[in-house]
């Protein structure tokens, strides 16, 4: 504690303020009660220790709320609206420092005076705040506590002095399995994996009888099993509650050895009382913070969350990776041992195509214009034009009716793009892979077919950079399932570009292109892996590995620097900065990550009880980027089912990976992205209208906002005793 010596706020009677930690989040936790267990007070806040006035030796901890933007508009809607907590430095406060989610996130934690015994207060620093700063809090608190019971002065105090106002836990009694105070389970700063059955009525919840439906636990393998609590996600009470008295052990297990299905399973000494298998969709969320994993699961028309609580770090982390293991063998059906070695990107092979699937006679695509404020609509073989008519509003247009090659045959698009400063449009023809359409927007009509090549097809197209149609460029950017070539529809004949071609190890189902600002590519592909290019022909510049799920859209900041792919439960935010090693400070696209530094993508999902809540499968839209020349991106959006979701992107870099808004809709949303250069007018395309909403409509995620009427509403006991 002696690095606070030099300090000389503490000793200045007439600063009202000693010390500040400028961002953080309050929340108020309630450890001994699972349904609601963690509440957060505000979502940005600053913490202070002040000097009582006209009191000496007495000061306070001021929570005070900070508002950014739009947040006072919200105001109206919330119940509460106080800007500040304060609370009075004394022992009573128990006030002790608490654990992040990473090594630079800490927080410090105090008991609420005002509520029950066991209720406490959290502050969640950012990781903005250094040690220092931390640790010089933390000892300006032990002085007011110093001050306030002596009543002297602190300031020639020994480090000895203060330490008994560090809090020590009082002796835990009763059996190993009492000891394991229970806390929130929905920490809502945990990642997360979302995808479960709907929250039973605890109402209903009668305890079944043991003997009751019980499964036999018979099985060819076990691949994990700790001790843990169940606990399942109740709509009524909004919260998590048991679903079984008592630890019991939680199990990875196979039915049939070396089939790659796993299932996650309760069980007890009279057999399974859960049995739901391990899936993609299953939105798992893991909090260490709570030793907890809770996950979605689908049954009987419902979508439920459920909870497992271990009763150890070491339980919680061998589970994890058990865990992780059984995920990667569902999904690539090898075995987790055999992980091939990435092959080298000059690897060839011979082509593989797909067959396109056609859309149906809904609205099935949007694209938003760059240039003349128009947004483009498919609808079958119709295309229909909006005109953006402010004040977040959309005005139909006109309709581009009866699509058709120069030849008369009519065909419904299966991906469009605009060109060539949005005179022109690019079709592709599910029926014709290897040709391209150019459609004149003017005239409503297909004025040309472009054959790119007999040998291969185009799967994927991006513009040459970022925001090439806003200008005259011609030539676009074309994927296959494993090539890369430019198309210049200049060119006679053929009009991919053979000295722009490169083909890449078969079977690399790439899914798509995106480009930066500067014309640097990122290509995602259906086996999950993205490779940085830094210009077509070449091999990439980094290969960032598969972490299982398909990616079906990604897109990336014009800078290069941020990039976000979409699989269908979760996003994934990559940093494409080199950190360290020789190239540091350079970006993936231009050098190749150190072996041992490549990026952790930073996940981005829906929280488990909220997909309880909306009660659908969730099946994400690509998501985007806000975009506009010269303008900085904060905010992604996507959406699933009747929602719209826009993820503060400030917010997530700093590691709030679930600061996360929502509006509910009456039809599905087909897709919806940013109007060009503008930050806040979205517009959305649902099945059988368009229409514009801004950002400050949606909201931050309730049971109110969320919920849908539930196909069958369950009570507890008939969940936990139909395992299968």
């Amino acid at each position: 504690m002696n690095i606070f010596r030099s300090r000389r706020v503490w000793q200045d009677p007439n600063a009202a303020e000693v010390v500040k930690i400028e961002s953080g989040q309050l929340h108020l936790v309630r450890p001994g009660n699972i349904r609601s267990s963690r509440e957060c007070i505000y979502n940005e806040a600053i913490a202070t220790i002040r000097r009582v006035p006209s009191l000496d030796h007495n000061f306070q901890l001021v929570i005070t709320r900070v508002y950014e933007e739009g947040d006072q508009e919200l105001l109206e809607d919330e119940d509460e609206t106080d800007e500040e907590r304060v609370f009075l430095i004394s022992e009573e406060l128990e006030f002790r420092p608490g654990f992040g989610e990473t090594d630079n996130q800490a927080t410090f934690v105090w008991r609420d005076l005002d509520g029950d015994v066991d209720e406490l207060y959290e502050f969640v620093m950012t990781e903005e705040t250094n040690e220092p700063t931390r640790a010089f809090f933390e000892t300006c608190m032990y002085r007011a506590m110093y001050e306030r019971k002596y009543k002297a002065n602190a300031d020639s105090i020994r480090d000895q002095d203060l330490s008994q106002f560090i809090w020590k836990p009082p002796a835990l009694k009763g059996s190993k399995a009492n000891k394991k105070i229970v806390q929130a389970v929905s920490d809502n700063r945990s990642p997360v994996e979302s995808s479960t059955p709907s929250s039973p009525s605890r109402k209903k919840a009668a305890k079944s009888s043991p003997a009751k439906s019980k499964a036999i636990s018979t099985y060819a393998a076990t691949a994990a099993e700790e001790d843990a609590q169940l606990f399942v996600w109740d709509v009524e009470m909004d919260g998590f509650v048991n679903a079984h008295d008592g630890i019991l052990q939680a199990k990875i297990v196979e039915r049939t050895a070396g089939d790659y299905n796993y299932w996650l399973t309760a069980t007890n000494e009279e057999g399974d009382i859960l049995v739901h298998k391990i899936a993609s969709d299953m939105n798992p969320r893991w909090s260490p913070k709570t030793q907890s994993l809770t996950w979605n699961y689908y049954l009987d028309g419902t979508y439920g969350s459920w909870a497992f609580q271990f009763i150890s770090d070491d339980a919680y982390e061998n589970f994890k990776a058990a865990f992780a293991r059984a995920s990667w063998e569902t999904l690539q059906r090898t075995p987790f041992d055999k992980i091939k070695k990435e092959p080298s990107e000059d690897e060839e092979d011979e082509e593989e195509t797909t067959s396109p699937q056609l859309q149906g006679e809904r609205n099935s695509q949007l694209t938003v214009g760059y240039k003349g404020d128009r947004s483009y609509v498919v609808r079958g073989n119709n295309i229909g034009v909006f005109s953006h008519s402010g004040h977040n509003q959309v005005k139909y247009y006109a309709t581009i009716s009866k699509i058709s090659t120069p030849k008369g045959r009519e065909f419904k698009p299966r991906e469009v793009m605009l060109h060539n400063q949005d005179s022109k449009m690019v079709l592709m023809n599910p029926t014709e892979p290897h040709c391209l359409y150019n459609m004149d927007i003017e005239r409503g009509k297909v004025v040309e077919e472009w054959k790119i090549h007999e040998d291969v097809t185009v799967d994927h197209i991006a513009p040459d950079s970022k925001f090439a149609q806003m200008t005259p460029e011609q030539t676009l950017v074309g994927a296959s399932h494993n090539a890369l070539f430019r198309i210049d529809p200049r060119v006679s004949g053929h009009k991919m570009v053979d000295s722009q071609y490169k083909q890449y190890v078969s079977k690399n189902k790439f899914s798509g292109v995106a480009t930066t600002e500067s014309g640097k590519l990122a290509v995602a592909s259906a086996k999950g892996d993205i490779r940085l290019f830094d210009s077509i022909g070449k091999n990439a510049k980094t290969a960032l590995p598969p972490l299982g799920d398909p990616i079906i859209g990604i897109d990336v900041t014009a800078d290069g620097r941020w990039i976000v792919a979409t699989t269908k439960t979760y996003l994934l935010l990559i940093d494409t900065l080199i950190g360290e090693g020789r190239y540091a400070g350079s970006l993936g696209f231009d050098r190749s990550f150190p072996a041992n530094a490549k990026p952790m993508p930073r996940r981005l999902q829906l929280r488990a009880e909220h997909v309880a809540y909306m009660n659908h499968e969730i099946n994400f839209s690509p998501a985007r980027f806000n975009q506009g020349a010269g303008q900085v991106e904060n905010a992604i959006v996507t959406s699933t089912g009747q929602y719209v979701i826009a993820w503060d992107f400030a917010k997530v870099k700093k590691g709030q990976l679930d600061k996360y808004e929502i509006k509910k809709y009456e039809d599905n949303v087909v897709q919806d992205n940013f109007k060009f250069g503008d930050d806040k007018e979205i517009i959305v395309a649902l099945e059988n209208n368009v229409l514009a909403i801004n950002k400050k409509n949606l909201k931050r995620p309730t049971r109110a906002s969320l919920v849908t009427p539930m196909a069958g509403q369950y009570s507890r006991s008939s969940i936990v005793n139909s395992p299968y």
